[in-house]
């Protein structure tokens, strides 16, 4: 089994990505083929359980109040409309589902409500995950209470390139809440966005944070960045896809118990992009037309995609294969 690591330099994760395409490849599918069936994908659903008017403001994001982008601001979803949802996601093969509000970091009573959905979601026979923002340590433990199983929390990219992308919170500010989540006791999904204008030196040290960490994230989903119109990244120079592919292959040598999830983006790569991502070790997907506020391959697309490559859904990780389950 490849040994786990906390002590990355920036010069070997550089030396992975420079390695020839084939060659990193296979060394990405070895290792992957230990920990996990190659074959298998779990399957997750996103919904926006609160929409826009968030006061961050992050350059990529369409749902900032501090951007031009043409999204409506919505309250809270009620319960009864997020259940429906979770079902319908349920009955489509998801064995996750994972709600996202646009709250720089929630309130006790707006945390009371979601705690109420998470209850309710695993109720189905759903894990569950958020992503709200920053959070306190007693927030992380109500969470943790309630049957929380995730909590995502990006840091988005290297912190040499963070304060070009977002100036209201540090790059600090994001591992605090990814520490107070780890001691609570939830699992972590953290990853970030490629494609936002950075260097590959910023991808380096990107994927060093995530696997420094003093333990890796349980998921680590690789977003490909979804250009929105009126955000300050709309018309940045797209990443090449054999790069992107790359990104997601040292992802998976440096962090080789995790669960890679190839998140946002979907909608702009080719099957085959997306083929050879599995073969570079991503082994999940969210599932469903809708990404926050950014189109999502529907799920017949995927069914076909899964049936061509030979993949089948996997609902849950067995402990063998990591430690724990692997959100956006």
């Amino acid at each position: 089994m490849s040994e786990i690591r906390n002590n990355w330099s920036k010069q070997e994760i550089s030396a992975l990505f420079e390695l020839p395409f084939s060659d990193l490849l296979f060394q990405a599918q070895s290792i992957h083929r230990e920990s996990f069936d190659p074959n298998q994908v779990q399957v997750s659903t996103l919904l926006s359980i609160k929409t826009g008017a968030c006061p961050e403001d992050c350059g990529y994001c369409s749902q900032s109040s501090k951007n031009d982008a043409e999204v409506e601001r919505e309250r809270l979803l009620p319960l009864d409309e997020v259940m429906e949802q979770a079902t319908v996601a349920k009955d489509n093969g998801a064995s996750r589902f994972c709600m996202g509000a646009a709250w720089r970091n929630p309130t006790d009573k707006n945390l009371d409500k979601v705690i109420d959905m998470i209850i309710a979601v695993k109720g189905i026979g759903l894990e569950t995950c958020v992503t709200l923002g920053m959070l306190t340590h007693d927030q992380s433990q109500r969470l943790k209470e309630a049957g929380l199983d995730y909590y995502n929390h990006n840091i988005d990219t290297s912190p040499e390139y963070y304060g070009d992308v977002i100036t209201t919170r540090t790059f600090d500010d994001r591992l605090d809440t990814l520490q107070h989540v780890r001691d609570a006791g939830i699992n972590v999904c953290s990853g970030g966005i490629v494609g936002m204008g950075e260097k590959q030196t910023d991808r380096v040290s990107f994927l060093q944070q995530l696997a420094n960490l003093p333990k890796h994230p349980e998921s680590v989903p690789i977003n490909m960045l979804v250009q929105v119109e009126g955000t300050p990244l709309h018309g940045v120079e797209e990443i090449e896809p054999l790069q992107f592919i790359r990104t997601i292959a040292v992802a998976r040598i440096i962090m080789p118990e995790s669960v890679v999830r190839l998140s946002a983006g979907r909608t702009e790569m080719s099957d085959e992009t997306q083929a050879l991502c599995f073969l570079a070790g991503a082994n999940s997907i969210f599932y469903g037309d809708r990404l926050l506020t950014t189109d999502n391959p529907d799920e017949n697309h995927d069914q076909q995609l899964f049936k061509k490559l030979g993949i089948n859904k996997k609902h849950v990780f067995s402990s063998e294969q990591i430690k724990d389950t692997a959100c956006a």
